[in-house]
């Protein structure tokens, strides 16, 4: 029977997500845990760890995580890249009011772990401009693809409305907005053949935070080096009346 605590001596430290499947090519189950320290009475985890016990030895190995504090983090298993084995896809919400969350995906074929996702990366990679314009339309550009979107907006409420514009639709000031980094990252098989691609969703904001407008959804793909952008859209919210 595998211990599942690690025989860890740090108090409230433990177990905080695990899964189980073929990581390292060996045809062999391996368990896979995030392990972590309770500092508090919330669900907030510090100094996080991925662990990965060798299904066939029962050797751990233990990977520190860069940003290793926050909530609820969750494990996933599947092939991004298409050798038939296991990848280790980790997500931490870190709690902060835009629901980002960071993101980790590992191989760990022969037993050797190699990064190929980083969502610090991907934010610093992924960089996008919003800009309030004339007659009720918000310019999002793309910079990574040099695409370029245009949200309408004249369904939002007119005390929202008369904030920004005059009667005749001009901004009575320069407004910017901006794109939360990752906020939700999912795999997905669009083809069912058991590859998975990645969906990225960062939310896109207007005067302040709250002020949702959308959100920019990324597909990406591995190329054999690293995750590149396959497709982008823009989505948008309905008006409700």
């Amino acid at each position: 029977m595998y211990n599942y605590h690690l025989n860890t001596s740090m108090r409230n430290s433990g177990v905080v997500a695990f899964a189980k499947g073929d990581v390292n090519g060996d045809h062999i189950p391996d368990h896979v845990f995030v392990t972590g320290f309770k500092a508090s009475n919330l669900p907030m985890f510090q100094n996080m760890t991925l662990v990965i016990q060798n299904g066939a030895t029962g050797v751990f190995v233990r990977i520190p995580l860069k940003e290793n504090t926050g909530y609820d983090p969750a494990l996933f298993l599947g092939d991004f890249t298409g050798d038939g084995v296991n990848d280790i896809l980790i997500t931490i919400p870190t709690g902060g009011s835009g629901g980002t969350t960071y993101n980790y995906i590992y191989s760990f074929v022969n037993n050797t772990p190699r990064l190929l996702f980083d969502s610090n990366v991907y934010n610093q990679q992924y960089q996008y401009d919003v800009s309030f314009k004339n007659n009720y339309k918000v310019e999002v550009i793309s910079k990574i693809n040099k695409a370029k979107y245009l949200i309408d907006i004249s369904l939002r409420g007119t005390d929202y409305l008369n904030e920004i514009y005059d009667e005749n639709g001009k901004l009575k000031t320069p407004i910017s907005g901006w794109v939360d980094p990752i906020s939700g990252l999912y795999p997905t098989d669009y083809d069912l053949n058991k590859l998975y691609e990645l969906i990225a969703y960062q939310q896109i904001a207007g005067r302040y935070h709250a002020d949702s407008l959308g959100l920019i959804q990324n597909r990406l793909k591995w190329n054999g080096t690293t995750f590149t952008l396959d497709y982008q859209d823009l989505a948008i919210y309905g008006s409700y009346e």
